[in-house]
């Protein structure tokens, strides 16, 4: 769903092509003609060079403030005069005025303005120095900034390493050596999978064995009993750099022994409340589960919905086609349809899910909204209320790597009030492919 916006360059704007527009086009009473210019100078300019405020100050007015105090006020123009009138709308001649006079007092009305500007420019170039030289300089008062200690470039191995035992899938056996670590950062690929690889924002999730190294103590893993895959965009330093950094250019299905220094844990501060000193070094077991691309879709067979369903046509990484039953009366409870069965694990209420989406009105078929547009998957907890009712209940249950169907009622969509491109009462069509789940 998108929003209007009111396009630029309009009276007194810029310009769609860039340029700047005419701030006197919103003007009241329009555009100054092309050949007419004014020299306009605000009263407070000319005030302070009488004395009366000082820069950055409003003159001092001793009567009854005017509305018209602060009206520009024209003292030159080229506008063209009447051919009977002068330029102060008197005649052209005025009695006991001659040309000369005229003209005399016009050149030196314009004498004045001249060196009224420059005394202020002059006035205001000494108020900026005074009030620099006034205020602190921050950069020398403020107190240092501390900053974390920069993480240690990857390497593949190190002089003394642990030892790890197990397979793929299953919690990691880690032997801690009897030395101490050497600090550095080490991604060692223990057995590749042949998955996608992890990219830069690539959604991963993963699996994970940990142990301190200065004290041998487990950490808190994903395989504990009611432990979650972690879920995260890789490369976004969502998390740690031991488990963001580790993975990248890695290929899901693999396993990686990972040591890493405070700095590419969790840093001088350590985590006291999982007993981890500022200066432990971790030692952690990944296994890669998944990575999908922010694109990405899922495949497999499809099985076509009822009859008595929308219609669904797949046109992979674009928003698919969505045919409304004619005549159908709109649903009051939620009915689903499952397009793809995924084989991955169930996804409970809690987990995090990361999917794509398109959504439709059920009375015609046309789409408001979708991931796919956009290029980037959606992430939500599941029964958080986070997004609609239909959401939350029609893919509790289902399984990662399935494309399921939704058809919402407006009592578990948007309700009575609608939102955006959606009317009140509108039932909603949406096919949703489930990418992955876990922990986030």
């Amino acid at each position: 769903m998108t929003e209007k916006t009111p396009s630029p360059g309009g009276a007194g704007t810029a310009a769609n092509d860039g340029s700047a527009g005419d701030p006197a086009a919103s003007r009241p009473g329009g555009q100054v003609a092309a050949d007419r210019e004014s020299i306009v100078v605000p009263p407070a300019i000319l005030a302070q060079q009488a004395g009366w405020a000082q820069p950055g100050e409003k003159p001092r007015v001793t009567g009854p403030k005017s509305n018209d105090d602060d009206a520009p006020q024209i003292f030159a123009s080229s506008v063209r005069k009447a051919d009977d009138t002068s330029e102060a709308g008197y005649d052209e001649n005025p009695p006991g005025v001659g040309k000369l006079g005229v003209i005399l007092g016009t050149v030196l009305a314009v004498l004045l303005v001249g060196s009224g500007i420059t005394l202020y420019m002059v006035n205001k170039d000494s108020s900026k120095d005074t009030a620099s030289v006034a205020q602190p300089d921050a950069t020398k008062s403020a107190p240092p900034t501390p900053t974390a200690e920069p993480v240690p470039p990857i390497k593949d191995s190190a002089k003394v390493l642990p030892t790890v035992t197990g397979d793929f899938g299953k919690k990691a056996e880690i032997q801690v050596p009897g030395e101490a670590s050497d600090g550095s950062f080490v991604v060692k690929v223990l057995s590749e999978g042949n998955g996608p690889k992890v990219d830069k924002n690539s959604w991963t999730s993963v699996d994970y064995t940990a142990k301190d190294w200065n004290t041998g103590k487990d950490i808190p893993s994903s395989y504990d009993d009611k432990g979650k895959p972690q879920i995260f965009q890789a490369g976004t330093d969502a998390l740690i750099p031991a488990l963001d950094q580790a993975v990248m250019g890695k290929k899901a299905g693999s396993r990686l022994l990972v040591v890493a220094p405070p700095a590419a844990g969790f840093g001088s501060q350590g985590k006291p409340d999982m007993s981890i000193g500022p200066k432990d070094n971790l030692i952690f077991v990944i296994d890669i589960r998944n990575a999908n691309a922010p694109d990405a879709v899922v495949s497999g067979t499809v099985t076509p919905p009822p009859a008595d369903f929308p219609q669904v046509k797949d046109n992979g990484k674009k928003p698919a086609d969505i045919t409304p039953v004619a005549g159908a009366k709109d649903p009051t409870e939620l009915k689903t349809h499952v397009l793809i069965k995924g084989t991955g694990p169930v996804v409970e209420k809690g987990e995090k899910v990361v999917v794509q989406y398109t959504g439709a009105l059920a009375k015609d078929g046309k789409v408001f909204d979708s991931s796919l547009s956009k290029g980037q998957a959606f992430s939500f907890a599941v029964g958080g209320g986070q997004v609609i009712q239909g959401w939350d209940q029609g893919l509790t249950g289902q399984t990662v790597g399935s494309r399921v169907e939704l058809v919402i009622p407006a009592s578990l969509g948007y309700g009575d009030k609608g939102q955006g491109d959606i009317p009140p009462g509108a039932t909603l069509v949406f096919v949703v492919d489930i990418l992955d789940a876990g922990q986030g």
